[in-house]
Protein backbone atom coordinates (compact mmCIF):
# COMPACT_ATOMS: atom_id res chain seq x y z
CA UNK A 1 0.00 0.00 0.00
CA UNK A 2 1.27 3.19 -1.01
CA UNK A 3 1.95 5.95 1.21
CA UNK A 4 -0.04 8.51 -0.33
CA UNK A 5 -3.32 11.12 1.26
CA UNK A 6 -6.48 9.44 -0.27
CA UNK A 7 -7.95 13.23 -0.02
CA UNK A 8 -4.97 15.10 -0.65
CA UNK A 9 -2.74 13.47 -2.86
CA UNK A 10 0.77 14.40 -0.41
CA UNK A 11 2.80 11.83 -0.45
CA UNK A 12 6.72 10.61 0.13
CA UNK A 13 9.38 13.97 0.18
CA UNK A 14 13.11 12.54 -0.66
CA UNK A 15 15.84 14.73 1.23
CA UNK A 16 19.31 14.25 3.26
CA UNK A 17 20.23 13.40 6.44
CA UNK A 18 22.79 15.72 7.16
CA UNK A 19 25.80 14.96 9.35
CA UNK A 20 27.86 17.00 11.52
CA UNK A 21 30.48 16.94 9.29
CA UNK A 22 28.01 17.72 6.66
CA UNK A 23 27.83 14.52 4.99
CA UNK A 24 24.93 13.86 3.03
CA UNK A 25 22.66 10.92 2.74
CA UNK A 26 19.35 10.21 1.37
CA UNK A 27 16.41 9.82 3.22
CA UNK A 28 12.77 9.75 3.14
CA UNK A 29 10.43 12.20 4.55
CA UNK A 30 6.72 10.20 4.67
CA UNK A 31 3.35 11.82 5.88
CA UNK A 32 1.42 11.09 8.74
CA UNK A 33 -0.94 9.19 7.33
CA UNK A 34 -3.85 7.81 9.45
CA UNK A 35 -7.02 5.33 9.00
CA UNK A 36 -10.44 7.34 9.57
CA UNK A 37 -14.06 7.11 9.24
CA UNK A 38 -15.68 10.09 7.52
CA UNK A 39 -19.33 10.92 7.99
CA UNK A 40 -21.34 11.98 4.59
CA UNK A 41 -24.07 14.18 5.83
CA UNK A 42 -25.95 14.13 2.57
CA UNK A 43 -25.05 10.29 1.91
CA UNK A 44 -26.08 9.58 5.36
CA UNK A 45 -23.22 7.41 5.43
CA UNK A 46 -19.30 6.66 7.02
CA UNK A 47 -16.49 6.11 4.23
CA UNK A 48 -13.35 4.70 5.73
CA UNK A 49 -10.00 6.93 3.85
CA UNK A 50 -6.37 6.65 4.28
CA UNK A 51 -5.93 10.40 5.21
CA UNK A 52 -2.79 12.64 6.57
CA UNK A 53 -3.28 14.42 9.27
CA UNK A 54 -2.82 18.29 7.32
CA UNK A 55 -6.02 16.57 5.20
CA UNK A 56 -7.95 15.83 7.93
CA UNK A 57 -7.64 19.44 9.28
CA UNK A 58 -8.41 20.67 5.89
CA UNK A 59 -11.70 18.69 5.85
CA UNK A 60 -12.85 19.62 9.13
CA UNK A 61 -11.57 23.35 7.96
CA UNK A 62 -14.44 22.87 4.92
CA UNK A 63 -16.83 21.99 6.95
CA UNK A 64 -16.96 18.19 6.29
CA UNK A 65 -15.93 15.53 3.80
CA UNK A 66 -19.03 16.69 1.29
CA UNK A 67 -17.57 20.26 0.87
CA UNK A 68 -14.15 19.09 0.35
CA UNK A 69 -15.13 16.48 -1.67
CA UNK A 70 -16.85 19.27 -3.83
CA UNK A 71 -14.11 21.51 -3.93
CA UNK A 72 -10.89 19.25 -4.39
CA UNK A 73 -9.73 18.72 -8.13
CA UNK A 74 -10.18 14.79 -9.33
CA UNK A 75 -6.64 14.36 -9.65
CA UNK A 76 -5.51 15.39 -6.07
CA UNK A 77 -8.70 12.13 -5.00
CA UNK A 78 -8.03 8.61 -4.97
CA UNK A 79 -9.87 6.05 -6.81
CA UNK A 80 -12.20 5.68 -3.77
CA UNK A 81 -12.52 9.07 -2.92
CA UNK A 82 -13.60 9.72 -6.28
CA UNK A 83 -16.43 7.28 -6.45
CA UNK A 84 -17.92 8.80 -3.23
CA UNK A 85 -17.71 11.96 -5.00
CA UNK A 86 -19.42 10.92 -8.05
CA UNK A 87 -22.71 9.17 -5.35
CA UNK A 88 -22.78 12.76 -3.58
CA UNK A 89 -22.64 14.78 -7.55
CA UNK A 90 -25.65 12.68 -8.13
CA UNK A 91 -27.62 12.97 -4.87
CA UNK A 92 -27.42 16.80 -4.81
CA UNK A 93 -28.49 16.56 -8.54
CA UNK A 94 -31.49 14.16 -7.51
CA UNK A 95 -31.95 17.02 -4.88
Amino acid sequence: MSRICELTGKGRQVGHNVSHANNKTKRVFLPNLQNVTLMSEKLDRSFKFRVSTHGLRSVEHNGGLDNWLIKTSDEKLSANALKVKRELVKAQAAA
